[in-house]
């Protein structure tokens, strides 16, 4: 990783854009510790996928929580596809499970 200074990145900002598109992190010491890093951008795609994938594994992993402790429901492909109807009702097993779990209503 690479430091500089705002001053020294203007003089030779074509040299410090080379060295971060080569994969060479470039940090820019600003006033206040409010500095910049200077990345590729497919490095700065790599990070963003990398969040997604954390967050998208938290989620599974509450998911995998929430059955542990039974705080699921399973439904039959027919109780899916009835639920698709615009007239659809919630069922007894549905009405169940959400006065079990403290299930809020929206809206």
């Amino acid at each position: 990783m690479i430091a500089t200074k705002p001053i020294d990145l203007r003089a030779n900002l074509k040299n410090y854009l080379d060295n971060a598109f080569n994969g060479e992190p470039v940090i820019v010491s600003r006033k206040n510790n409010r500095n910049v890093v200077i990345v590729s951008e497919r490095e700065y795609n790599d990070l963003q996928k990398a969040k997604r994938n954390a967050e998208y594994l938290a989620m599974i992993n509450e998911s995998v929580s929430q059955l542990e402790r039974g705080e699921t429901i399973s439904l039959t492909l027919e109780e899916l596809q009835a639920m698709e109807a615009d007239d659809w009702k919630p069922t007894e097993k549905i009405l169940e499970f959400e006065r079990k779990h403290g299930v809020q209503k929206k809206g």
